[in-house]
């Protein structure tokens, strides 16, 4: 490796990088600068500007929840709160083990990118919290809870089987209960792809009674399946593709079984909307209805969040605002649901590691290894243990297969900045740790690497090094600033005080259906040797 000055040579090695990350950024111009609660009785959408996918969402009595895929990320299916509809907070997650679904999303396989957890839903009957997902490899899961923050029941599986997703469970009013999911590959029912079953199930709801297997729809990409009764009427809300993208789509009958006819709910406009299709309908006491939505056409910051309103034409719930052809069409901003006023918040980003376990804005890339991390070992430190990656003596994309890699969703919002304290005290020759931005298609990162005891601040870009200067003091501060268009630069510190930019830019990007990823990583190529501790990791969003 060859020392380049912050100025100068890195700059210049790196603006053909930058020239052609900004060249392919997709103008989304509705995603600006403003987002969230606007402390006026409106808000504006994204309400979570950041990677909350494959949504869906309930009301139980005066509070609601959410739940988000998680792909391959630990914990898994995150679970969200609201008051309001409008701001939410993070307060658990569904799966505490990823290998219970595969040893392939297991730290020493690290092998789906993409696959993991997909779209789910979440129900409350029975006097229990109930949350069904699928993979596209290993089959449809499920798990319960009494309180939605946890602890949820060890998972469940209800069927080992390939190319199925988008399930969800449905307690009709005799306790009867059923579950309806799409069938995306080759189906020899009809031989077709996508098609959308509905199967009874056992009472408690762990098992299902395959004679009753009935395909009620098919279409191109036809899912994000949710099942309803209102007044009477059963619901099925999908989404499939047509000649606008993916749309959100309706399915209603007297009887479960059908016959069904159908509606098209909303429009959409992919280069600007980025087509909200997948998420829940919530009725409030005031007779109002709303739908929380991801926006299914991911960009740097991933698949973000907003709140609809929902009118009912003709017995139809049409998502945004009404058109003379009763299908909706995307609402950037509106006065709030009519609910008690509560404080505006923030989605949780700060972390002291004062606590005794990681907060829940926390998640790991693929299950982590236990004994390599640690909140107890040093009070008010985060402490992880370096070791081997996957094929360490490949440094090609060597971070997305460098284990106990933890991350948050990185925010679209007109600025951010990240900062942690990292005392290095600790390493060992051929280790590597620091700060990172990671999605599969593209990572960086501004950190320590050890050689012959010898501890240099390094720069890297997609696996190229750049030695920003050597270290000999026990702690830095790393720092990583991005802006709205998802364009970040690094800085660090020695003091804690005076931060010294790199003045270099990447373009975060999207990858495998996330986001771009902010974190910490930590691993060593030579030997499973060395640590370090987070002091704090502190996370402001403009």
């Amino acid at each position: 490796m060859e020392y380049v000055l912050r100025t100068g040579k890195m700059k210049k090695v790196f603006s053909t990088l930058l020239f052609i990350s900004l060249f392919s950024l997709v103008g989304f111009t509705p995603f600006g600068e403003q987002w969230g609660d606007q402390g006026d009785g409106t808000y504006v959408n994204p309400v979570i500007p950041a990677d909350i996918s494959d949504i869906d969402a309930i009301r139980v009595g005066d509070d609601f929840y959410a739940i988000s895929s998680t792909m391959q990320m630990s914990p898994g299916m995150l679970v969200l709160h609201s008051k309001d509809l409008v701001n939410w907070e993070m307060i658990g997650h569904v799966v505490s083990d990823l290998a219970t679904i595969s040893p392939e999303l297991n730290w020493d396989r690290m092998n789906c990118y993409g696959k993991g957890i997909w779209a789910g839903s979440i129900r409350y009957y029975k006097d229990k919290f109930w949350v069904y997902f699928g993979t596209p490899d290993d089959g449809l899961f499920m798990s319960s809870a009494t309180d939605p923050a946890g602890p949820w029941e060890p998972l469940h599986q209800l069927w080992k089987v390939s190319g199925w997703n988008d399930c969800c469970s449905f307690c009709d009013d005799d306790g009867q209960l059923y579950l309806v999911t799409t069938n995306f590959g080759y189906d020899p029912k009809n031989g077709k792809h996508y098609n959308i079953h509905l199967f009874k199930m056992t009472p408690d709801g762990k098992n299902l009674i395959m004679e009753s297997d009935t395909i009620i729809y098919q279409a191109s990409g036809s899912e994000a399946n949710k099942l309803y009764k209102i007044d009477g009427v059963y619901y099925h809300f999908f989404s499939e593709v047509n000649h606008e993208g993916r749309v959100t789509m309706m399915q209603r009958s007297r009887t479960i079984y059908g016959p069904y006819e159908v509606k098209q709910l909303n429009h959409v406009n992919s280069s600007k909307d980025r087509e909200p299709n997948q998420g829940g309908l919530i009725d409030l006491d005031d007779g109002s209805w709303w739908f929380f939505t991801h926006h299914g056409t991911g960009a740097w910051e991933g698949r973000v969040a907003s709140l609809l309103p929902v009118h009912w034409v003709e017995g139809w719930p049409i998502i945004g605002q009404v058109g003379q052809d009763t299908i909706g069409n995307m609402v950037w901003t509106a006065e709030k649901p009519n609910l008690p006023s509560h404080s505006k918040t923030k989605i949780q980003t700060d972390d002291d590691f004062s606590g005794k376990k990681l907060l829940p804005q926390w998640e790991w890339n693929y299950q982590p290894r236990a004994d390599k991390w640690s909140l107890t070992e040093r009070k008010g430190f985060l402490r992880l243990y370096a070791y081997r990656p996957i094929r360490p003596e490949d440094n090609t994309n060597i971070l997305l297969r460098a284990g106990n890699t933890i991350t948050q969703r990185s925010i679209r919002s007109k600025a951010n900045v990240v900062t942690a304290k990292m005392d290095i005290s600790k390493t060992a020759d051929g280790q590597c740790a620091g700060l990172t931005h990671f999605s599969t298609t593209s990572h960086s990162t501004l950190g320590i690497k050890q050689e012959k005891g010898i501890k240099n601040l390094v720069y890297t870009v997609n696996g190229k090094d750049s030695i920003v200067s050597p270290v000999e003091q026990k702690n830095i501060w790393l720092q990583s600033s991005w802006d709205v268009k998802g364009v970040n630069t690094y800085s660090y510190s020695l003091d804690g005080k005076n931060f010294i930019p790199l003045n270099v830019f990447t373009r975060l990007t999207w990858g495998s259906y996330r986001g771009d990823r902010v974190g910490i990583y930590n691993y060593n190529t030579i030997e499973d040797k060395g640590f370090v501790d987070i002091d704090f990791f502190n996370y402001t969003s403009y």
